[in-house]
This record gives structure tokens, sequence and C-alpha cells, in this order.
């Protein structure tokens, strides 16, 4: 990363302000906040346009104590994307700590003092990489200010070392405890006084912690994971793990139909088993249903088997009145429905040249429907909370992505004052999205009450959660395109359909948001004549939620499919006919093309740069060796996808024997997201990307009949096995350190799906139009 020196501009905030937020005893703890005023009058963008924007308050986030140990703390959700140990890496990097004498915490809940804290979006690194940096220079300052006076001499001639200030004329050097309680009585430096450090001084930041198929520059010092020993030794808390004295346990009974309530309750048999405690009838929700519980029949009992076994024993008789179309819902139909419906012309999106007369007039046309089912997040821990709920308030510990969404619905849902409670928030097995939406908390919120404030922990079971999830929406998509004598597309018409999410928040508004849209539909980068992109009505008839990667996943799978197809239909090879497609490098002002959400950043800096784009196909084509002689029944598949303001090309090499069975054995990812923080964890992203895209591509479908979901359990959602990992994942990563920094962990997602789909047509000459590919393949 080639950078410029940046001048730090820190707030001047008063000493007696500082000294208040100082921590008990020795320790330093500095403090200083970003002032956004001058700015109030323009669009927000990125960090700053997100509810409680950003901090870099070292009080809030830097502690460092009389024996030189430093504590970061962490205050995003950790869910295996190593977020924990990245946020904490650029803090120390920029104080200059030695990585073994750190440690991190984990903020509970409070975005008023933390800044925005809701992982998701990818946008965790690119949002507060800059704040965290700018922390720690303050801290550093102050360290070197104290080491200054201590020596008598002037501050400039004082410089951080690693864990020490050096006085650099004569090589004395304090460290950093030494220096902490001093470093305490000083002012905030001005911010002039204040810079950032350069590339050239980072030993954490960009570096790779160990082998890689790229040029990295290698170990400078090795930054293993905060919590990597804990977690893999088993010592690591999460949700499920947390107990707390004279804890009750339960489980929920809640409707198969959505916005169905409680008619009547026999609950007689379930108080007769051993260990139940008492039944709990709660209040449900219809559409929207927001993150609001959905209500039904708790049971508290001594332990969470008892719970189960009570709640088998109900009897309960559920009010659908008013909801036949929920309590019909029938995925089979109602994709035939989405389907008929996109033979018709829908609300135009983006229109560019004659579309009809491009068609027409076309050599050849071609047309294919594209379906994805609904999916649910299948987390390995599945949804659990811990509540407490007291005449003073509320106290919950719960492994939730955005802990002050969970702090303010259980404010309003319990009618208390959101000051007064407290969200704790573990580690999270597994988020995918699901943990944004605090339905679960606030449900052991609602039990803890019911039984006078003793504390519950609420356990989802693998039914509970593929039954009532928020689900990824069933999406049909069809594409048509005109091809002229030459081969090359003169029109493209994509109708698009499926449920939105805004259907959990307003009354259905049937039509897909405009953000679900900017997903890879309207900032469609083709270089073609007439366009016209297209969404149908689709009215939700159950909760609809955001999932990784979110409405890029049919879009990439249907545009790159199709693109294959034409590809095909044109005889022309794959590659070179979606670079064709691309055209020129050139960068597309999201704005000029209806993408006006952007993934919430600055459009003149986040522009689609199609030159990016061209360059991960080239990489991993190049990478892959594509086009390379494979035996029968064994073929190359290629996608790409520009996603969270990253670039993800990917080439899986795949197998297809004759029992039907695919193999695949070797994935190439080329990914582009701008400067890269820490290598490895963008490398883990990619690889967990592959095999979870694998398993959409191959396995999973959600489905449901008279309103039930028809899964139960991982016997008929099936996830991804060993056998259906590649034999080999190869992760390529493009050096483009003056580009904006992207997002990690979502972009590796959407395009491996179609890649796995072209592949297996390379392979057989089967097209799969509809996911999962699950028997297609077979006799």
């Amino acid at each position: 990363m080639n950078r410029t020196v940046d001048t730090l501009l820190l707030a001047n905030v008063s000493r007696r302000r500082f000294l208040q937020g100082l921590a008990a005893g020795s320790a330093l703890v500095v403090a200083a906040r970003w002032d956004l005023a001058a700015a109030a009058e323009d669009k927000q963008y990125g960090a700053a346009g997100m509810a409680y924007g950003w901090v870099d308050n070292p009080n809030v986030f830097i502690q460092i104590d009389e024996d030189g140990s430093v504590t970061v703390t962490n205050h995003r959700a950790e869910m295996g994307q190593g977020i924990r140990t990245s946020l904490v890496m650029v803090a120390a990097d920029e104080l200059g700590a030695d990585w073994s004498k750190v440690k991190a915490t984990q903020a509970p809940g409070d975005s008023e003092t933390y800044g925005n804290q809701d992982t998701d979006g990818s946008r965790s690194m690119r949002h507060w990489f800059d704040p965290m940096r700018r922390a720690a220079a303050s801290a550093r300052r102050m360290l070197e200010q104290a080491a200054a006076q201590r020596w008598d001499v002037p501050v400039d001639e004082c410089q951080a070392g690693v864990h020490v200030i050096v006085h650099t004329p004569s090589g004395r050097e304090l460290g950093f405890g030494e220096l902490a309680a001093a470093a305490r009585e000083l002012d905030i430096p001005s911010r002039d006084s204040l810079t950032l450090k350069p590339e050239s001084e980072w030993r954490l930041i960009g570096r790779s912690l160990g082998p890689s198929h790229d040029s990295d520059t290698g170990n400078l010092e090795r930054a293993p994971a905060v919590d990597g020993e804990d977690i893999v030794s088993g010592k690591a808390i999460y949700g499920g793990d947390m107990r707390l004295p004279d804890m009750a346990y339960a489980v929920i009974a809640r409707p198969n139909v959505l916005g169905a309530s409680v008619a009547s309750v026999d609950d007689s048999e379930t108080l007769k088993i051993p260990g139940v405690i008492k039944t709990v009838r709660l209040e449900g929700t219809s559409q929207p249903s927001s993150f609001h519980p959905l209500g039904g029949v708790g049971v508290i009992a001594d332990n969470t088997w008892a719970a189960i076994e009570g709640r088998k024993a109900l009897k309960i008789q559920w009010n659908t009145e008013g909801l036949d179309a929920n309590a019909g819902y029938d995925t089979k139909s109602y994709r035939e429905m989405l389907e008929q419906r996109a033979d018709s012309p829908g609300k135009v999106l983006r229109a560019s040249g004659d579309i009809e007369a491009a068609l027409a007039d076309a050599e050849s046309r071609h047309s294919a429907t594209y379906y994805m089912p609904h999916l649910a997040h299948a987390t390995m821990e599945p949804p659990v909370a811990i509540a407490r709920v007291s005449a003073d308030g509320a106290e919950t510990w719960a492994p939730v992505q955005d802990p002050q969404s969970a702090r303010d619905q259980i404010a309003e849902q319990l009618g208390i004052d959101g000051a007064s409670v407290k969200v704790n928030q573990t580690l999270l097995g597994g988020g995918f999205g699901r943990k944004a939406k605090p339905d679960f908390v606030v449900e052991a919120a609602h039990l803890s009450r019911a039984l006078d404030g003793r504390p519950v922990q609420l356990q989802w079971t693998r039914e509970d959660d593929l039954h009532h999830t928020y689900f990824h929406a069933l999406s049909v998509d069809r594409l048509e395109a005109g091809l002229g004598s030459d081969g090359k597309v003169q029109g493209w018409r994509h109708r698009t359909l499926a449920p939105t999410i805004m259907s959990i928040f307003q009354d259905d508004p049937k039509y897909k948001a405009t953000y679900e849209l900017g997903m890879g539909l309207t900032p469609l980068p083709f270089d073609i004549p007439a366009l016209s992109l297209e969404n149908g009505e689709a009215p939700a008839h159950k909760r609809i939620g955001w999932f990784r990667s979110v409405v890029n996943l049919p879009h990439a799978f249907a545009i790159q499919s199709f693109v294959a197809e034409l590809a095909a239909a044109a005889g022309r090879d794959h590659r070179d006919y979606l670079l064709e497609l691309l055209g020129p490098a050139r960068e597309i002002d999201p704005l000029a093309v209806g993408a006006t959400w952007n993934y919430g950043e600055d459009p003149e800096r986040y522009t689609i740069d199609v030159g990016r784009l061209r360059g991960v196909v080239e990489r991993v084509t190049e990478e892959a060796d594509w086009g390379k002689s494979l035996p029968e029944g064994r073929g190359q598949g290629l996608a790409v996808h520009h996603s969270f303001c990253s670039y993800t090309a990917i080439v899986l090499d795949v197998e297809v024997n004759d029992q039907g069975s695919v193999i695949v054995h070797q994935a190439d990812v080329a990914f582009d997201c701008g400067p890269r923080v820490n290598p490895e964890r963008i490398r883990a992203q990619m690889e967990g990307s592959v095999v979870m895209g694998i398993g959409i591509g191959l396995l999973n479908e959600i489905s449901a009949s008279g309103g039930r979901i028809e899964q139960d359990n991982f016997h008929q959602y099936l996830l991804p096995r060993q056998a259906n990992a590649p034999r080999e994942v190869r992760v390529h990563l493009v050096d483009n350190p003056d580009a904006p920094m992207g997002g990690v962990g979502e972009p590796g997602l959407p395009p491996v799906a179609p890649a796995l789909t072209n592949a297996i047509f390379a392979a057989t000459g089967k097209r799969i139009r509809e996911l999962p590919v699950g028997n297609q393949l077979k006799g």
C-alpha cells in the first residue's frame, strides 16, 4: 500500500472532560472524539451515514496498564470472520504495541458510546480502519509527550518503537507501562500535532501470516487470532455456553403460519413433566413483523430437555383467521406464479436504447428463466439468549450481530427505558445476517419477566431455526437477449421477481427495494446498446431477511449463467465473451445507472470500476489455466461479480461422475478489495465462501406447503460436507492499494453457484437453471 502520511485531526477535549473518562487505578485511558459538525449539512456516506456514526475516542477503545499490557475494546460482532483480531491489530499497529502484550475485550451494546455496532454489510473494516487508527495515534502521541517531559527533551525527539518510547538522539527507552500514569495527566494533543504512521512503519497491517498464492510482503510479525486458542480448545464462550445462578431454561412453540396467534392452549400434560416450571403465552406479530417475536407458548423448565418435552405435550389451537394466503403458502405454486408474471413487463428500473427493436431485429434470440429457492442461515449455533429482567431494567447475554438493535427492541417491547437495558455480546457460532434480527433476545426477555425476573435461557432448536427464521427470498429471474450476426449482444432484458426484505418493515410493497436492486442488477456493467431491467410484483408470505450476500446471490446466478449460455450460443469462449460484454475499462457512476444506495458509500469514490472487474477475470483465468485440456466429464466454469465494493472472479474445475455426483477438483478465486488489512482472514473468507456457495449450488433448499416449512433438520436441509468441498482452493489477492477499501465477508459468495453450474455444463452439456442442482444430474 503506497500511501502518503495522513494528517490526523483530533477534537480538542478539555482536561476535565478527559479525566472524567479515565478508568480507576493506574491505567492510561486517553480520550478524543472526531467532530463531524462541519459536515452535518452534507450527505453522509460510509460509517458517518450509519446510525450512531463512528467514534475515534481512545478513552473508549484503548487502555494501557502499569504492567504495560494494552487492552483494546472490540465493538463489532465476532462470528468467525476475524474482526475481533483485525480491528485490535489495526489499533495495536498504529499504537506501536507488542502483539504479545495486547488483549481484547468485547464491548456491550451501546452505540452511543462505541459508534455503530451493526455487524453486517461487510463494512466493519472499511468503516472502522481509520477511526481505530486515529484512536491509537492519539494514545501514542500522549505517550511520546509523557516521555519528553520525563527526559526534559523536545517531544519531536521522542518516537514510539515496539511497546517503548525511544529518545532518538540518546537511544534511551521507556516502556508504555512506565509512562501510562504520566500520560494520563496530559491534555489531548492539538489536531495538527498528530500523524498516522506511513505504511513503511506497519508491522501487522497488511502482513501475511503464512504461505500464499500471491506476492504478499511476507511475515514481519506474527499476530495470531486473539481468541483462536480459546476457540479451538473449547474455552471460548458462545451464547449457549453462558450460565447464571438460578437460571431457568426455555423453548417456545411458535405458529407455522406467519401472523397466527394462540386461540387456545391446554398445558395440563406439559405441567406434569418433571422439571417444567411454567408455560407462558406470548403475543405475536403479523406483517410487517420487523424484529418482533412470532408469538406462541413458551415452556420454562429446570433444564432444556424438560422444556422441549413439555413443548411436545402442549395442545395448541392456532387462530389463522384472515391469513389464507400465508396459511396456504406453497413454494411450488408460488414459483409457478412468479414465472408466469416474469413473462409480462415489470416496473422498469433502467433502460437504454430501444429494447423491443433490438430484440425484433436480432439475428437470434435467447431466453432463460433462473430459480433460486428460499434459504435458511442454518448457523452452527442456533439462536440462543439469556435474559434477566427486574424492576431496575433488563440484562441479556446473546450472540447478536447488532446489540444496539437488541437493546432498543427490548426497551420498546417491554416498555422500559433503553438506558436500563444492557446487552452483553458473546461470540457468535455463525451469523450470516440471522443474528442481526434480535427477536430471539426479546423472547428471552419476555420469559424472564414472566418468571418474576429469574434469568431464563431461551434456546432455539435446529427445527425452530429452520421453521421460523427470516428466510432468504425465493427468486425468479427471466433474461432475454438478442444477438447480432456477429454473436454480440444487441439487446438485453432482465425481469426479476422476489419478495422483498422491506415486507418486514412496511405493508408489503411487493417490489424489491432500491438497495436490493442495487445488488448486482441496476449497476449491470455490460456494454450493451439496448437494455431493459425490470422488477415484477412478488408478495411475501414468510419473514424475509438478509442472508449473506443478500440479493447479489440470485442476480449473480442469473446474469453469470446467462452470459455463459450466450457465449455457447455464439460459439465463443466464455471468458472472451464475458470480457467483450464488460467492454473497455471505465468507471461507471452508480447514480447514473440507478444504484443510488451503492452499499452506503460515496459514489464519487466508490464507482463501478469495469477495469477491476476485467482484472479479476483475467487474473483468475490465468491462474486456473483457463481452457486447459481436461478428461471427459470434467470442465471449468467461470463467473464474476461486484458487490460490497469489492470484485470477485471464480473458476471451478468440476467433474460429474457416472452416478451424477459433482466433484470439485479445484477452486481459483481472484479477489480485489483494494487495501488489505489481514490477508489471512481474507483468504479464509474466500475459502469459506467457496464451500458455502457450493452448498447453495448443490444442496440448500427451503420449501413450504400449507404454510409450513417442510425441512426439519439437516437430513432435509442439506449442507456441504467434506466430499462436496473442493480438493484445493487457491485464493489470489489482487494488489490494488490505491483503491478505496472494500468489503470481504460477503463478496466471495455470489459468483460461486454460477461458476459451479457453468462448470457442470462444460463437463456434461447439461444446463442448470434452477438451484439446488440436487438430483438433476442423476440418471
